[in-house]
C-alpha cells in the first residue's frame, strides 16, 4: 500500500508570500457553494493581501513548498484582533492544515500583545461554526448573513531573565491547588526547570527543584502546608503508556504536577490543565499561557503581566 506523507511547514506571514496566501484564498474560497451574498475573498490582490499582513500579521502554511493555507489577522482595537481569510487550498485539505494553522495564528496574535480574537462565520456554513466552537470559540453576536465567534488568546508575558522567570514561577505557585496539572513546552534550555524551581518555592518546598531527566519524575514536599510539587521530565517517553508506568495518579490529588515535554502525553491525566509554552526571542524569553477545561476559567493569568502587581486572584484552595 502507497502511502503519501505531506510535508507541511507553518510560518508567520510576509508581505513576501502574498502573491502564495492570495493563490490559497481565490482555490479555497472558489470551490465553495455560490453564496448570497458573495464572499468578497475572492477580489483579495496580493496589494491587499500585503496591506493586511504589514498591518496585522498572519500564518501562511505549506505543503512540499507549495502554497496550502492562509490565515490573516487584521487589528480590530488595541487588544482585539480578527481571523481572516482562514483557508486551506483543496488539494490540501483533510490533512490537519487549518488545525495548525488556528493554533499558530492564536499564538503569534497573542505575541504581538492581543487579548482576544473574532472572527466571522456564515450562516450557511454550520458545520464550520462547529469546527470552531469545537476550538473553543463562542458566538459573540449576531451579524448580517452569520455570527461573530470569540475566544480569548493565551496570556503572553515577556521574561527578561532567569530571575524573572522564577519570580513568574512564584506568582503561578499562588493560583495552583492540589491536583492540577501543568505541561510546560517550548525550547531546549529556554527556561521551564526554572518555571519550575520558582514554582517549587512558591509552594514552599525546602529541598531543591532540579530536572528530573534521569529519574523522569521527583516529589518535593511542601513545607508550608501547601500542595506538593511533582516534576516530570518527558522528553525520553514516546507514548501515553509510558507515562501510566510512572503510576502519576497516586500522587496528583495532592500535588501540582509540572510536566516538561508532556504535550501530546499527559492530557488525559485531569480534566483541566495549564499549558505552559516558553519560547527564545533573543536574549528574553516569550512565556504563553493557555488554561484548558472548566478549572480556569475564572482565573485572571492576565494579571501576571504585570510584574509588580498583586497576585492575581483565583478560585479558592
Amino acid at each position: 500500500m502507497n502511502v503519501t506523507v505531506f510535508e507541511l511547514a507553518l510560518s508567520v506571514a510576509s508581505v513576501d508570500d502574498a502573491a502564495g496566501l492570495v493563490e490559497v484564498i481565490h482555490a479555497a474560497f472558489g470551490a465553495r457553494p455560490p453564496l448570497d451574498p458573495p464572499s468578497s475573498a475572492i477580489s483579495e490582490t496580493s496589494a491587499s493581501v500585503a496591506a493586511t499582513v504589514r498591518a496585522g500579521g498572519g500564518i501562511y502554511a505549506t505543503v512540499d513548498s507549495q502554497p496550502a493555507g492562509a490565515l490573516l489577522i487584521a487589528p480590530l482595537t488595541t487588544e482585539l484582533a480578527t481571523f481572516q481569510r482562514v483557508s486551506v487550498h483543496p488539494q490540501f485539505q483533510r490533512h490537519g492544515v487549518a488545525s495548525a494553522m488556528v493554533v499558530a495564528a492564536q499564538d503569534y496574535a497573542a505575541e504581538l500583545g492581543f487579548t482576544r480574537v473574532e472572527l466571522f462565520a456564515r450562516q450557511e456554513f454550520a458545520d464550520l461554526i462547529a469546527y470552531w466552537q469545537h476550538r473553543g470559540f463562542s458566538e459573540v453576536r449576531a451579524a448580517p448573513h452569520g455570527v461573530i465567534l470569540g475566544k480569548a488568546l493565551p496570556v503572553s508575558i515577556r521574561v527578561p531573565t532567569s530571575a524573572a522567570m522564577q519570580r513568574l514561577g512564584e506568582q503561578l505557585s499562588e493560583l495552583f491547588r492540589p491536583g492540577d496539572l501543568v505541561v510546560a513546552s517550548g525550547d531546549l534550555g529556554a527556561g521551564k526547570t526554572t518555571l519550575t524551581q520558582g514554582i517549587g518555592r512558591g509552594l514552599g518546598c525546602t529541598d531543591q527543584v532540579i530536572s528530573p531527566t534521569f529519574v523522569l519524575s521527583r516529589v518535593h514536599r511542601s513545607a508550608a502546608g501547601r500542595a506538593d510539587l511533582v516534576h516530570v521530565d518527558a522528553y525520553r517517553l514516546s507514548s501515553p503508556a509510558e507515562i501510566d508506568d510512572l503510576d502519576l495518579d497516586a500522587a496528583m490529588a495532592r500535588a501540582v504536577t509540572v510536566v516538561e515535554w508532556g504535550e501530546g502525553l499527559v492530557e488525559a491525566l485531569a480534566e483541566s490543565r495549564l499549558e505552559i509554552d516558553i519560547r527564545t526571542r533573543g536574549s528574553e524569553r516569550l512565556v504563553l499561557l493557555r488554561p484548558v477545561g472548566p478549572r480556569w476559567h475564572s482565573t485572571d493569568l492576565a494579571a501576571l503581566r504585570d510584574p509588580d502587581a498583586a497576585a492575581p486572584t483565583g478560585p479558592e484552595r
